[in-house]
């Protein structure tokens, strides 16, 4: 991971515009290719990022990283103040909760929840960026990557859009389509996976257990 602190300004062109004026900030350049670049304060999130896969192009002054789509973020640089480059090694990944772990492993035992005649491939199936929750077939043989959340947020849309980029460069998997499963999804996470063509499944936990709720017949 290289890690620069620098005052700079930030451009993005693609499907629409956006402009950050130059001001001291922190931009990290990740293993996987992304590029983010990151205030002081205001929130956890990036202000701007670009995805992987994409490429980034340097010059004395300016950084232009583009991705598959064409689009563009340029980085004007007007001074550097730190840059530094730091070797993570392959993270263990994320440690599920008890509820979200077990959610993953009644769902590949529930696969007709998502449809008729599904085929589970692997959990946990390994990429170079961590391991998608659930790998499996559809009825008509085409991969299917299952990420699972407890409360489906932004985030985790996010989290699938990265695995899938990667999966579909893999001619032996692609087409492989997405499914953001959770026992909640938050209005925003629906839009953003809508948009990118991954189907958004909410999960009934206790039904999965086999457990009937109070205050019902049937």
């Amino acid at each position: 991971m290289r890690l620069v602190i620098a005052r700079c300004s930030v451009d993005y062109a693609g499907r629409l515009t956006a402009h950050l004026p130059s001001a001291l900030r922190l931009l990290i350049v990740k293993a996987d290719g992304s590029v983010l670049v990151h205030s002081d304060g205001g929130s956890y999130k990036p202000l701007n990022w670009m995805s992987p896969p994409c490429r980034l192009t340097e010059k004395p002054g300016k950084w232009t990283v583009t991705n598959k789509a064409g689009e563009t973020l340029t980085i004007t640089i007007a001074e550097t103040l730190s840059d530094t480059s730091v070797d993570l090694g392959i993270d263990p990944g994320l440690v599920k909760d008890g509820v979200e772990s077990h959610l993953q492993e009644l769902l590949a035992e529930q696969l007709h929840l998502l449809g008729d005649g599904w085929r589970l491939i692997r959990r946990e199936y390994p990429t170079p960026i961590g391991p998608v929750d659930i790998m499996c077939r559809d009825a008509d043989g085409t991969h299917i990557a299952v990420e699972l959340k407890r409360r489906g947020d932004i985030d985790g849309v996010e989290q699938l859009t990265r695995y899938l980029d990667l999966l579909n460069r893999d001619p032996l998997l692609a087409p492989v389509h997405g499914i953001f499963a959770a026992q909640e999804i938050k209005p925003q996470a629906r839009v953003l996976a809508i948009d990118r063509g991954i189907r958004c499944v909410v999960l009934d936990y206790d039904a999965m257990r086999g457990i009937e709720r109070e205050g019902t017949l049937f």
